[in-house]
């Protein structure tokens, strides 16, 4: 997949490209929403994997939603975009499937000058509480949340989850090294779910200055092609 991107500014790293990978292996289908979506890897991959998706995505920041558009197009994807604030989304159809790679840096972390890293990185610009809020008011009944966040504040995304009465029904840590604390969480989420949390084997990201076969595997699944430049 050949996707534009800023000279400058937010890029997409491996973060995206471990959360395509989680996304799918549940196999996704119907109506899907990337969240944040910048440059449209996520979602963009998502479908392409996955033939019985209809993708949407929202994206605030004009700048990014350009490359979205051109990169859906590049790539011969259908792709609705939303060029709005998700928390000001206004859609009367749910969704059977919220994807996200969100700003989740915490307060109190050293913010960049760039306002489009600012935006991209920090949860200031998407507080937790009134992301998922939003989520939960967007998805079909029974139906999934997938995305990343910052692996020290898992404690606080399962209790924000629980407060709008959704719960974690999967989850996996990603560590630098076998050796480093994890930090990376991939989540998937259901609304009115009973089922008991499935903690899935750690993904390794290096092992010594080489990557693991399993990250690899991810990148050579993945097939990006990075082309910067100024729209």
């Amino acid at each position: 997949m050949i996707l534009y991107q800023s000279e400058s500014g937010y890029c997409y790293n491996s973060d995206s490209l471990f959360l395509y990978d989680f996304i799918n292996s549940f196999g996704p289908k119907g109506r899907v929403l990337d969240v944040g979506a910048g440059c449209g890897i996520v979602g963009l991959l998502t479908a392409r994997d996955n033939e019985k998706v209809t993708l949407e995505a929202v994206e605030k920041q004009s700048v990014l939603a350009a490359y979205a558009k051109k990169n859906a197009a590049t790539n011969a994807l259908a792709y609705k975009l939303y060029e709005e604030d998700f928390l000001e989304l206004r859609e009367v159809e749910k969704y059977d499937y919220i994807i996200s790679n969100p700003p989740f840096y915490p307060e109190g972390v050293q913010k960049s000058k760039d306002a489009m890293l600012t935006h991209a990185r920090y949860n200031s610009s998407l507080p937790m509480d009134a992301f998922f809020k939003k989520v939960s008011q967007l998805l079909n009944p029974h139906s999934h949340f997938i995305f990343c966040y910052d692996a020290t504040q898992f404690g606080l995304v399962c209790a924000a989850l629980e407060r709008v009465k959704m719960r974690v029904v999967d989850v996996r840590f990603v560590h630098p090294k076998i050796d480093r604390t994890a930090s990376l969480v991939l989540v998937h989420a259901r609304n009115g779910s009973k089922s008991m949390m499935k903690v899935w084997p750690p993904l390794i990201h290096f092992e010594q200055e080489s990557l693991t076969q399993e990250v690899e595997k991810i990148y050579a699944n993945a097939k990006t092609e990075s082309i910067k430049c100024q729209l």
